[in-house]
């Protein structure tokens, strides 16, 4: 049995192929499945839905295959998409909680076969339509390209030289306006991650799967062990943090860029966990972004992210010059 069989083995196992088969899995024990934060590293650029939603500055969809190719070739480390689970149960990437809103189509993807939403075209207005004509993809499409094309589509560069498989960030969807609370379409989202990241062999360091669901995330944690999962709260910080002390399994925090600040940074690293902030495109909303000191940034604006980081940089070797 090769290693895509067996895991698709332990997920059909543990919950069976339905909700009229599922059983739950044995007790989950927060304390012995604990796992240790990464080792420190250079904070990661990341294209946040690829290169950000429609925008006077970009025509391109969130989470459409442009987007986020032209986010790794400008310097991106990797990405972060919006997967949502389709009517057949199948990952597809999009944001929104209804197709009316940024495509050709109605209704939500719950609701929806996989093969009608890849037929439905991004819409966001005359600004933009004449200047894109990208389609809705699955995840599955996404990791064959960046399977087959991983040198063309780029990625951060390892010290052979070498473009490495770009870091993935994950952002679950498990809700939209036609369903909402599922829990048996939560872990088949999670069931077929897992089958899907085993499948196409993605360097599980370099993915990390988020989600507002503790009950989601320790579910991936029982289907890949060693996956990085986060959890992400964007409203009451303070009811998050608690949540997240609570979380030993969990990597990493993700906020939005205007609930952090370098103080509430602190706060998190003092748990052990990574800082994951996402949003900003302007200059200004950058730099603030980039004064928190996060460990990952995942960004609408590729370009003016890295002029930032290098003026940081600047400055900081300035001062070291000064120092001396």
């Amino acid at each position: 049995m090769n290693l895509v069989t067996r895991v698709w083995a332990v997920a059909t196992g543990l919950l069976g192929a339905g909700p009229e088969t599922a059983r739950e899995p044995g007790p989950f024990t927060l304390d012995s499945t604990r796992v240790s934060p990464r080792p420190p590293r250079v904070p990661l650029v990341i294209g946040h839905a690829g290169s950000g939603f429609f925008h006077p500055a970009n025509a391109l969809p969130p989470n459409s295959l442009r987007s986020i190719t032209r986010a790794l070739q400008r310097g991106a480390d990797g990405v972060e998409v919006d997967v949502r689970l389709s009517q057949d149960s199948i990952p597809v990437l999009y944001h929104d909680h209804t197709l009316t809103t940024m495509t050709n189509g109605t209704g939500c993807v719950s609701r929806t076969p996989a093969a009608q939403l890849t037929l439905l075209r991004y819409q966001g207005g005359w600004l933009y339509d004449w200047r894109q004509h990208e389609r809705l993809i699955t995840l599955e499409t996404l990791l064959a390209a960046l399977q087959k094309d991983q040198h063309k589509l780029g990625g951060s560069q390892e010290s052979t030289g070498t473009t490495a498989f770009p870091y993935l960030h994950l952002d679950l969807h498990e809700q939209d306006a036609c369903s909402t609370g599922d829990t048996a379409r939560s872990r088949a989202l999670a069931r077929r991650l897992a089958f899907l990241l085993t499948r196409y062999h993605v360097p599980l360091p370099r993915v990390l799967v988020l989600t507002n669901r503790p009950a989601t995330l320790a579910y991936l944690r029982q289907l890949l062990p060693s996956l990085p999962l986060g959890f992400e709260f964007t409203e009451a910080f303070e009811a998050g943090f608690t949540t997240l002390g609570q979380l030993s399994f969990v990597q990493a925090a993700v906020v939005h860029k205007d609930d952090i600040s370098l103080a509430r940074a602190a706060r998190l690293h003092s748990l052990g966990r990574e800082v994951v902030v996402f949003g900003g495109r302007s200059a200004r909303a950058v730099s603030r972004v980039v004064g928190a000191g996060p460990d990952s940034y995942e960004v609408d604006n590729v370009r003016q992210l890295r002029a930032t980081l290098r003026r940081q940089s600047r400055v900081g070797a300035l001062n070291k010059v000064t120092e001396q």
